[in-house]
């Protein structure tokens, strides 16, 4: 599943043709792909790096639906639509099985509003202090995920994974200058948190 506002990047080959939101790079590649279908075309996630998965072969009409309302494609595909219940909305809650020791258990019980709130406050703590080093992990991920699917086998690849999983910035660069300028311009904008401080 895709959302249509999320930032992306297109691919024909090595050149990029598109970046920004999903429903206009989609199109620009829906349009690449109609022109040069022989070409090797791929659009990227921009947040994770992933490889999005489009159905280019549609016909424009149906593609363009498609990429603008992704729910009701699904919701056409024999999925039939959730019917709305009275009571309270679901607020996106996911409950989930957690282990504890009986002691920690005693000690969410004992806090103010119950075990909940207490491991919500706890989660909610914890990723203030590591939020730069999830941006840095989360960039280094996305970088990686992007250069293994352009450039996975090229020479001088693996010494570039290892100098970005190493934070050496100034390696990682002197690396990609082998590389065709598309690919190593996004893969620098890519790595921008990777190296931060």
């Amino acid at each position: 599943m895709f959302n249509p506002s999320q930032r992306s990047t297109a691919f024909s080959g090595s050149v990029r043709i598109a970046t920004g939101e999903l429903r206009h790079v989609a199109m620009k590649a829906k349009q690449a792909y109609d022109a040069h279908p022989e070409r090797p075309l791929r659009v990227f996630e921009d947040a994770t790096g992933r490889a999005l998965e489009l159905p280019l072969e549609l016909p424009a009409a149906d593609f363009l639906r498609l990429i603008e309302h992704p729910d009701a494609a699904l919701a056409g595909a024999g999925k039939p639509a959730e019917k709305r219940r009275p009571g309270r909305p679901r607020l996106g809650v996911v409950a989930r099985e957690v282990t504890l020791l009986p002691r920690h258990w005693d000690w969410l019980a004992a806090q103010p509003g119950g075990a909940s709130v207490a491991l919500r406050r706890l989660v909610d703590a914890a990723r203030k202090v590591s939020a730069g080093s999830d941006r840095r992990r989360a960039a280094q991920e996305a970088t990686y995920r992007f250069l293994l699917e352009m450039v996975g086998d090229a020479p001088g690849f693996e010494e570039s994974a290892r100098a970005l999983f190493a934070g050496e910035a100034g390696r990682f660069e002197s690396l990609l200058l082998a590389w065709p300028e598309d690919v190593r311009e996004h893969a620098l904008w890519l790595a921008t948190d990777a190296f931060a401080v």
